[in-house]
């Protein structure tokens, strides 16, 4: 059995490197390294995938975030409502811009961002929504479009963890996560679903106006050279990356279904361990079966009820097994984000998940033996 990786991007590369290499030393060749020919093929390419009009690739995921919401023209005291239980960017890019960051509480099945948490946090200040499709899963799009729609909302999508997600409506209609809200962001970090070498991201939009703004703000705020037209940032992607990512969007698919394949058989193994929740999808769907792409498993994260969750994590990492607790502190505990007006008994939810998730290995390329002797372990110290 091969050493097991929390995430195997080595193993990725070995299949990929020919092309990769090849890539990249046109780049270097061509010396065309920011915002060159291979940038712009991949952005067409990206937006063809996503069936959405306008891609705007940057320098990371977090610039990605701000950016969305300089060009939504967001000032400072507007709230922006989004999720207790997710990475800091998402609340950090709201108050670096001096927006009010409103946290509340997910679902206890699927980590999302909680519906009638956001109509309860809503105010005359508040002036957009921004959900997290958590760990791979979409979020209740639906009803965050109906709520925003309703209040007169913008909603930006955090789709850092979710790339080639689909979601589907009520009607039968689908679209890809991060093309449903008025805007999306993304992350290209070497461990997301599509991943580059190094840091990227981009911004997602199907308005014209709103995505010829964001080409300004990424570039110094400039449309001409020197002509500075918009407050802007300097956040491009630079071509080495894109060359990256080129190679492996059309795998994404593949990459994604292996994901679920990994979940699938992760499900399997512990199905009947009473102290194991495994991840869900949603109400008709657990987001693991063969046709259905709501969940893409950037992580594949268990709760774990009635055992010691950092025990158990010692003791994986005593046998060779990475693993991931994501995430320990709650947002609104963040000694940066502290609030007076957050209340413990809002975030009954997010309290005990941050006490039960763990996260296991989960990548392209894990073997069956992996996830075999991974779920063994676990549930030999669960039972033990």
């Amino acid at each position: 059995m091969n050493k097991i990786q929390m995430v195997d991007l080595k193993g990725q590369f070995e299949k990929i490197k020919d092309e990769v290499n090849a890539s990249i030393q046109e780049v270097l060749e061509t010396t065309a390294f920011i915002n060159g020919p291979r940038v712009h093929q991949f952005q067409k390419n990206l937006e063809e995938y996503l069936g959405v009009k306008h891609v705007i690739p940057c320098a990371n995921g977090t610039d990605a975030l701000q950016i969305a919401m300089m060009g939504l023209g967001l000032k400072p005291g507007d709230e922006v409502i989004t999720a207790d239980f997710t990475f800091a960017a998402t609340v950090e890019v709201i108050a670096l811009l001096n927006l009010t960051p409103v946290l509340v509480d997910v679902n206890e099945d699927d980590f999302n961002i909680n519906v009638e948490a956001i109509k309860k946090a809503i105010t005359p200040k508040t002036k957009a929504i921004v959900p997290v499709h958590l760990f791979g899963k979409c979020a209740n799009m639906e009803a965050i479009m109906e709520i925003a729609k309703e209040h007169n909302l913008f909603v930006i999508e955090d789709n850092a963890q979710a790339i080639g997600a689909t979601y589907t409506f009520k009607n039968g209609k689908k679209a890809k996560a991060g093309t449903i809200g008025n805007v999306a962001s993304t992350s290209f970090f070497p461990s997301k679903n599509l991943g580059c070498y190094g840091d990227g991201g981009a911004i997602f939009t199907n308005d014209d106006a709103l995505a010829h703004k964001i080409r300004g703000i990424v570039n110094h705020g400039m449309y001409e050279r020197y002509h500075h037209d918009v407050v802007g940032v300097n956040s491009r992607l630079d071509s080495i990356q894109a060359v990256v990512l080129d190679a492996k969007l059309p795998r994404l698919d593949a990459y994604n279904k292996a994901r679920q394949s990994a979940a699938r058989k992760y499900n399997e193994a512990f199905k009947g361990e009473k102290n194991i929740i495994t991840p869900a999808g949603n109400s008709t769907c657990e987001g693991i079966c063969e046709n259905c792409d709501c969940h893409v498993f950037h992580q594949y994260t268990l709760r774990v009820k009635g055992v010691n969750r950092d025990a158990l994590a010692v003791y994986l990492n005593e046998n060779g097994i990475p693993c991931g607790v994501y995430y320990p502190i709650p947002l609104h505990l963040q000694k940066a984000y502290t609030d007076s007006r957050y209340k413990e008994a809002d975030f009954k939810v997010t309290n005990q998940l941050v006490k039960d998730v763990i996260s296991l290995p989960m990548h392209t390329e894990l073997g069956d033996d992996q996830i075999e002797f991974i779920t063994s372990k676990v549930k030999a110290f669960i039972n033990g």
